[in-house]
């Protein structure tokens, strides 16, 4: 992964797990935390009110201090690399000219990107660029699902924890979460970088990462169902399923008695909260209970 990019989202807090493994295998990861903790102990001197002659003469002559010799080369290193981490933080968050866009539950987001490429942010996701150098490097970085549709120009790249797909232009879906890495191409030609795996997808082709494996498959859509707020599954492990539904509808889901890796291939609506889970649980011979403000998924008996 990329080093600036990752000292970046660690700077803010925004590490995956996977993310936070690779940034703790840099060379100077231990310079980058001792610089930051520096940081947070630098702060300006307290002020005191000053006692009257006599007390402060006596509190004098009843304490001796010891002279403490101070290493001044260490001083200024330390001072030194305070100064550099401050402007570094500034140009970095400030003048760098990056742009966030992020998604709450139940939230989606319609946007357009410096080239008119416009762009559908869905539920519990998280979409970055940089707007000074979109010129030179039309690049995002996505945690979650997108729907893409890119203007026509130099190479576009989506850059994901679970993989990076490059196109000129098209119209695409790109979906990250967890272990389930998916990009569905609905025009154009689209090519998937997935670990030492590439793959050029045609329109109504899509390819599918899970649990270490890669599966391709076909697709009839124009465009993703989620968008008119509906998600469609082809053989998708319902554990994924349920967590769609949790990012829909802002809920916990736990399983009872469940086989979690059962495959469905269905869908539910993203307006009523009790016909979307009937309409997964039914078909499968499934109920559910509302425990202590949880959603409980229980096989039927």
């Amino acid at each position: 992964m990329d080093k600036d990019y990752l000292i970046r989202k660690w700077l803010k807090g925004d590490l995956t797990d996977e993310e936070k493994e690779a940034f703790n295998k840099l060379d100077d990861y231990q310079l980058n935390v001792d610089i930051v903790e520096d940081i947070k102990h630098f702060k300006a001197s307290n002020f005191s009110k000053v006692s009257d002659f006599d007390v402060l003469d006596q509190k004098l002559v009843s304490k001796k201090t010891p002279v403490r010799h101070i290493n001044w080369n260490r001083a200024l290193l330390r001072i030194a690399s305070v100064v550099i981490i401050a402007f570094g933080l500034y140009f970095s968050f400030f003048l760098s000219g990056e742009h966030k866009i992020e998604t709450l539950a139940g939230e989606k987001k319609t946007f357009e990107l410096p080239d008119t490429s416009d762009i559908v942010l869905n539920s519990r996701s998280i979409l970055t660029y940089n707007k000074k150098n979109w010129s030179k490097e039309r690049e995002v970085s996505l945690e979650g699902e997108a729907y893409f549709e890119v203007a026509k120009g130099a190479t576009f790249t989506v850059i994901t924890p679970g993989g990076n797909v490059q196109v000129l232009g098209t119209k695409f879906n790109v979906k990250q979460r967890e272990n389930f890495f998916e990009v569905e191409c609905y025009e154009g030609l689209v090519k998937v970088n997935i670990h030492s795996t590439s793959r050029k997808l045609s329109a109504g082709e899509t390819l599918r990462f899970i649990d270490g494996e890669v599966l391709s498959n076909k697709t009839l859509q124009s465009e993703p169902e989620w968008i008119g707020n509906k998600s469609l599954f082809n053989a998708v492990p319902l554990y994924e399923v349920f967590a769609e539904v949790e990012r829909q509808y802002d809920v916990r889901i736990k399983f009872k008695n469940v086989d979690e890796n059962r495959l469905f291939s269905g869908g539910f609506g993203h307006k009523n909260l009790e016909n979307a889970v009937k309409s997964i649980t039914t078909p499968l011979g499934l109920v559910y209970v509302i425990e202590n403000e949880k959603l409980i998924i229980i096989k039927s008996q």
